[in-house]
Order: C-alpha cells, then sequence, then structure tokens
C-alpha cells in the first residue's frame, strides 16, 4: 500500500457493501431459463428494459443515424473526428428537448447549458467538484441511492449528511428535519454547502409533491446553499402525482437565487440505456455550467453515440409515442409484480415512478436490527436465489425494507422471481431449506410451475426459523394462500 495512493488504497468506494455484494452473487452464479434455471436472479439492477424494442424498431427504420452502417457511412469523417468538449450542438439542442417532452412540456431547457457526462455518476461528480472542496458536506435525505456515497465523496473528499427520515410518513423529508440537522452539523464546525435530492427518488420508488419542493427551495434558499436534484427517473412516472421537475418550481417561485439549482439527468433509466453512458449536468449557475464543461473531457459522450441519440431524439413522434409507452409499461410490470407480493401478504412501500418497489420484510425479523436483516437477505441470497437489496445499503433508518427491482427481465423471469419468493415466504420448500423445518401436509414435486397462483395446498403444523428470521406463518397472518 506503501506504493500506492491514499485515494487507490481507501475503501471508501464503498464496494464492500451489501448491495455490490449481491450483484457479486449473481456475477458468479447468474439464472438462465435452460442453462442455469437454479441460478441467482438479479432483482437488485434498476435497468428498464421493457421499451428496448422501440429502439430497436426506431433503429431498424433510420439506418442512416449511425455512422456505422451504409447508409449512414457518409457522416463517418465528420463524426469520428476530434469533437470539441461543448459537445455536438445538434446532440444539446436534442437533450434539452427530450428533457422537456419528458417533463410534459410545462418547462423549458436552453441546450447552451446542456453540460454531457459519463452517465449521470459522472454527472454528479462533476458538480461535486464545483461545488465542494474536500471536507466539505452536503445533506441527503434517506433512504438514498447506495452508489451516492461513492458517485458523490469518493474522489472529491466530501462528506454525506444523512438526513434521517422515516415511515411514519413515507420517508418523505421534511423542512423541520432539515433544519435540525443542518445545525447538528454547523455545531461540529462541519460546513453545509449543499443539500441534494433525488427525485423520484431511488430506493423510494416516490416523487416529490410540489410542497415538498417549494419547501426544499426555500430551504436552500434561506441558507444559500446548493440545491442538487437527481431526476434521472423523470420518465417513469406511471400513477399520481404527476411528476414535478424542480425546474417548474424555481419558474413559478419568487425571489429564488437561480445560482443555486443544479439538475441531473441521463438516458440510462427512462430510455434504457445505461451502456451509452449518455449524463447530463444542467445548471442555472454560468460559472458552473463553464467549469462542469472544462471538466466534462474527463468523461466525454463518444461523438458517435452523440451522434445516434441527436438524430432519435429528435424525432418527435419517436419520443412522444415512446414516453407514453414506457410509462404505461413500467405501470403494467409494478402491477404485475406488487399485486403477486400482495397474493402472498407482503406489502411495498406506497410508489409511483421507478424501476423498483421498497418491500416491506419487517415482520419476518426476529428482532428489528440490522444485523437480523443482513441475516435474512443471506438466506434470501443463498438460498432463494435473488439478489435483492436490503434497506441498510441505501442508509435506510428502519431495518427490514429491501428495493426489489422488476423492469430488468422478462415477463417469465419475473413470475419465477415471484415464485421463489413465495416459496420462501409460505414454507414451500421449506423442508429442504436448513435455516427452517416446516412439515406440510401436501408433499408435491419439485417440478416448476408454470403459473404461482394455481394448486397451492399448505398447512402447517409445526414450524421452526432461523436466529434473525421469524416464522413466514407470523409474517402473513391473513394470507387467502395461509388460509386455505
Amino acid at each position: 500500500n506503501q506504493l500506492l495512493s491514499k485515494l487507490a488504497s481507501s475503501d471508501k468506494h464503498g464496494e464492500a457493501s451489501p448491495y455490490f455484494d449481491g450483484w457479486k452473487a449473481y456475477d458468479n452464479n447468474p439464472y438462465h431459463r435452460t442453462h442455469n434455471p437454479h441460478g441467482v436472479i438479479q432483482m437488485g439492477l434498476a435497468e428498464n428494459q421493457l421499451c428496448s424494442d422501440l429502439i430497436k424498431e426506431w433503429i431498424r427504420k433510420n439506418p442512416q443515424a449511425s455512422i456505422c452502417t451504409a447508409e449512414g457511412i457518409d457522416s463517418f469523417s465528420d463524426i469520428a473526428v476530434f469533437q470539441d468538449y461543448h459537445g455536438l450542438k445538434q446532440f444539446r439542442q436534442a437533450i434539452a428537448a427530450f428533457m422537456e417532452r419528458a417533463r410534459g412540456g410545462r418547462v423549458s431547457f436552453e441546450a447552451e447549458r446542456v453540460v454531457m457526462s459519463g452517465g449521470a455518476t459522472g454527472a454528479n461528480e462533476t458538480l461535486m467538484f464545483c461545488l465542494a472542496d474536500p471536507g466539505d458536506a452536503f445533506l441527503v435525505p434517506t433512504p438514498y441511492y447506495a452508489a451516492f456515497d461513492r458517485d458523490l465523496r469518493w474522489r472529491t473528499g466530501i462528506r454525506i449528511i444523512p438526513v434521517e427520515c422515516n415511515s411514519s410518513n413515507n420517508f418523505q423529508v421534511t423542512k423541520q428535519a432539515l433544519e435540525s440537522t443542518y445545525l447538528k452539523a454547523q455545531e461540529t464546525g462541519i460546513k453545509i454547502k449543499g443539500l441534494i435530492i433525488a427525485n423520484p427518488s431511488n430506493p423510494l420508488g416516490t416523487s416529490l409533491d410540489r410542497e415538498t419542493l417549494e419547501s426544499l427551495v426555500s430551504f436552500i434558499n434561506d441558507k444559500q446553499i446548493h440545491l442538487v436534484c437527481d431526476e434521472i427517473y423523470a420518465a417513469t412516472v406511471f400513477a399520481e402525482p404527476k411528476f414535478i421537475s424542480v425546474a417548474e418550481i424555481i419558474q413559478e417561485m419568487v425571489h429564488v437565487n437561480r445560482d443555486l439549482i443544479h439538475i441531473v439527468y441521463s438516458l440510462s433509466k427512462d430510455m434504457g440505456l445505461p451502456g451509452f453512458r449518455v449524463g447530463v449536468v444542467y445548471s442555472y449557475n454560468d460559472v458552473v455550467v463553464s467549469c462542469a464543461r472544462k471538466m466534462s473531457s474527463f468523461g466525454l459522450v463518444s461523438s458517435q453515440t452523440q451522434s445516434f441519440v441527436a438524430a432519435m431524439l429528435s424525432d418527435q413522434r419517436f419520443v412522444d409515442n415512446f414516453l407514453v409507452e414506457v410509462s404505461k409499461r413500467v405501470a403494467k410490470r409494478h402491477h404485475m409484480f406488487t399485486e403477486g407480493l400482495e397474493e402472498m401478504g407482503i406489502s411495498c412501500l406506497r410508489s409511483n415512478a421507478g424501476l423498483f418497489v421498497l418491500m416491506d420484510l419487517r415482520q419476518m425479523l426476529k428482532a428489528q436490527t440490522f444485523e437480523s436483516e443482513i441475516a435474512l437477505w443471506r438466506v434470501i441470497i443463498n438460498k432463494v436465489k435473488i439478489n435483492i437489496s436490503p434497506g441498510s445499503s441505501f442508509h435506510c433508518s428502519e431495518p427490514g425494507w429491501f428495493r426489489v427491482c422488476f423492469a430488468n427481465m422478462d415477463e417469465d423471469t419475473l413470475q419465477i422471481g415471484l415464485e421463489r419468493i413465495k416459496d420462501f415466504v409460505l414454507g414451500d420448500k421449506a423442508s429442504k431449506n436448513e435455516n427452517y423445518n416446516c412439515i406440510c401436509n401436501n408433499k408435491r414435486e419439485n417440478k416448476k410451475r408454470k403459473s404461482f397462483q394455481k394448486n397451492l395446498k399448505l398447512s402447517f403444523s409445526s414450524m421452526m426459523y432461523d436466529e434473525h428470521v421469524r416464522s413466514p406463518k407470523l409474517m402473513s397472518p391473513h394470507s387467502p394462500l395461509l388460509r386455505a
């Protein structure tokens, strides 16, 4: 380690957490319907694969959009050469227009304020470099995106101060909580430079209402600190309340210092293009725009990608249809998954956006501790063979909540995931699981069932549970399946 820098040898990346450990468990034993049917199902990745067919169809109809096709090769020499870090003009214009349409056309964005970055990860880090010095801090309401610890602080040296929220009001951040956390930080000599929020929230899957957003803007305006709004799930809102961007709020409020407002956006979630690494910093502060643009040279979007994205997003008919479809398809998948959980007696935090739900397994914990939560998570990873993310990896203030993603797989895989969860919760395969011992009246063959809703007849004569895991029967006493 003496040969390495402090950055290289530090553990501040945050990789040693259940959030990333779950991914490793999947990578070591990935589920495949035919090649590895007993592998781990990846339900810890917030990826949108529900509308890729629409993009593929657009590509088939518009082969000239790519410089790597016979139809588009005439543009090769113009695109493949050096491009200034300002980015292609048509790319910035297309991104600004898409951001407007994804927000219902209720607000406008200037192409000259669009700064490109290597995904939202790079955009968030770039803003931290622009807004704070090492040792400075940002307030972040909990639970928050697990990789914020890496994205915001690993290389920048800034600090994150969690603002604790709880389930009594669906984890909604309050001005009182902000004020209290801000004052405590100041009393200890910590310099607060801003507030970071994700709207819609990851992992909550909820969007902020107008009153809350106005309260947050008033708070940062009073303190004269920055507000960074990560809005990468703006187009995945599928139910009321509708998404409201901070851009709408500041155009309606008077006496707001716009130099303090910054937006992070990406095509990774709304369009399902994380591999394209298209991230955006949009700032109302001219100095930040200038500085971020200079820094963007360390994480540019390739000119080939810029050219393709500009062509696709300039097709207004395609964009309008895509935005309608993504909302409908995410809504359908959300309903399918949550309805399946409800039939087992499992509830989730009520949500209206995102590619995941926050599943409530608090009653399965023997003790309401994070140690019990991790013990239950290990059973789910190692025995149930599903990668989900424990709430503690998102700094949730209460143990027993788990984020489960539902949009990164086909319907058949989702149903198998639901079947595994049901078998675990209702003890269907308990006799073969060393973590609990269940005697069932009806012994069934261990075969794949096409529908997890058919032919389930269980009665429990005895139940033992792991040190940290409660009896599933205690978890869902009102389940119609248990009554049957």
